[in-house]
C-alpha cells in the first residue's frame, strides 16, 4: 500500500482510507465483527480510518472504539481522522430544533473530547471541520484548532467540503497549516476537477481526500450517468481482472493530485478486495474515456 505524508506533524496515511460512516448500519455490530473489518483493512496496508462525530447518529465512533479498547496495541497500527461541526437533532440531543453547523470553540472542544472518549485514544491524528459554517467566527475557530494541536489532542487540522475561499478565511486566522480538504469526488461528482477545489490544493502541494468515490452506490444503479459509465468500467475491469468498483476508485487514484479515496463497506468480502484498485492501470486516454462517458459528451 502506498503511504502519503500529508504533513511533517503527521504519520504517513495509507493512500486508501477506510470510511467508518456505515458501521452502525450493519446488523452485526459486535466488537469482534468490527475488529474483523479493521483487520481486513490492515492486512492490505489500509491503516487510516475516517470518522465523524455524527456518523450513525453519533454511534459509529463508539462501535469502533470498543474494538480499540479491547486491544490497546491497535492504536499504534492506525491513523485516526474525525470531523465535527454538523449538529443534528436526535434523541441524544433533544434540545436541538434544527440541523445546523457549529464551529464555536465550545462545540469543537465538546466534540473532540467525546471523540477521544469514544475511540479510546488520547489524540486524533487529524481533525476536520466537516462543513463550511456561514456563521463561523474564523478567529475563534482557528484559535481553537491551534490550541488543540498545542495541547496534543489533535496532531493536525483540516477541512471538509470547503471552497478555496472558505479555506483561505480559516487559514488566515491560524498559526498551523491546514493539511487537507475532504471533498466529494467520483465519476458522478466531478465538480472538484473544474471548480478550483483540486487546483487550490495542488497549488499548495496538498492532497485531497475523496469521500463517496462510488457515489454512495449510485454508480451501480439506474442513473443515466451510471448507465453510460458502467460498460466502460466493466470492460476495463475484465481486461485487468478486477471488479468495476476497483476501476472507479482507480480513476481517482490515477489523478496527478494524488487523491486519497475514502472507501467504505460493511461487507467483509468486499473489504478484503478494497486494495484491488491499487492494481489498476489508468492511462490518460482511459481516464478521459471514463470522464467522457460520465459527462455524456466529449471534452470541448
Amino acid at each position: 500500500m502506498e503511504m502519503v505524508q500529508l504533513n511533517a506533524s503527521l504519520p504517513a496515511f495509507s493512500r486508501l482510507i477506510y470510511g467508518a460512516w456505515r458501521l452502525a448500519d450493519d446488523e452485526n455490530q459486535t466488537t469482534s465483527h468490527v475488529r474483523a473489518k479493521i483487520d481486513a483493512c490492515l492486512e492490505q496496508g489500509i491503516t487510516t480510518f475516517d470518522h465523524a462525530d455524527i456518523y450513525g447518529e453519533y454511534a459509529c465512533e463508539k462501535l469502533f472504539g470498543q474494538a480499540m479498547a479491547e486491544d490497546s496495541s491497535l492504536r499504534d497500527q492506525i491513523q485516526l481522522i474525525s470531523k465535527c461541526d454538523i449538529a443534528i437533532p436526535t434523541s441524544k440531543y433533544p434540545e436541538r430544533r434544527v440541523k445546523y453547523y457549529d464551529t464555536s470553540p465550545e462545540y469543537i472542544r465538546m466534540s473532540v473530547e467525546n471523540t477521544l472518549r469514544n475511540l479510546h485514544t488520547d489524540s486524533l491524528d487529524l481533525l476536520l471541520i466537516h462543513r463550511p459554517d456561514p456563521f463561523m467566527d474564523a478567529n475563534a475557530t482557528g484559535a481553537t484548532l491551534d490550541a488543540l494541536i498545542k495541547e496534543g489532542k489533535i496532531k493536525a487540522a483540516g477541512v471538509s467540503n470547503f471552497k478555496s475561499w472558505d479555506w483561505e478565511l480559516l487559514q488566515s486566522q491560524m498559526e498551523n497549516n491546514l493539511v487537507t480538504n475532504q471533498i466529494e469526488i467520483s465519476l458522478m461528482a466531478r465538480d472538484a476537477f473544474t471548480d478550483g477545489s483540486l487546483a487550490h490544493l495542488q497549488m499548495m502541494n496538498l492532497n485531497a481526500m475523496a469521500w463517496s468515490p462510488l457515489a454512495g452506490g449510485r454508480l451501480f444503479g439506474d442513473d443515466p450517468v451510471a448507465q453510460r459509465v458502467m460498460p466502460v468500467l466493466q470492460r476495463i475491469g475484465d481486461e485487468q481482472g478486477v471488479a468495476v468498483d476497483a476501476v472507479a476508485v482507480a480513476w481517482l487514484l490515477a489523478h496527478p493530485g494524488k487523491i486519497l479515496p475514502i472507501v467504505g463497506t460493511n461487507n467483509l468480502a468486499r473489504i478484503k478486495t478494497l486494495s484491488d484498485s491499487m492494481k489498476v492501470e489508468i492511462d490518460r486516454q482511459t481516464w478521459f474515456e471514463l470522464l467522457t462517458a460520465a459527462a455524456g459528451e466529449e471534452v470541448a
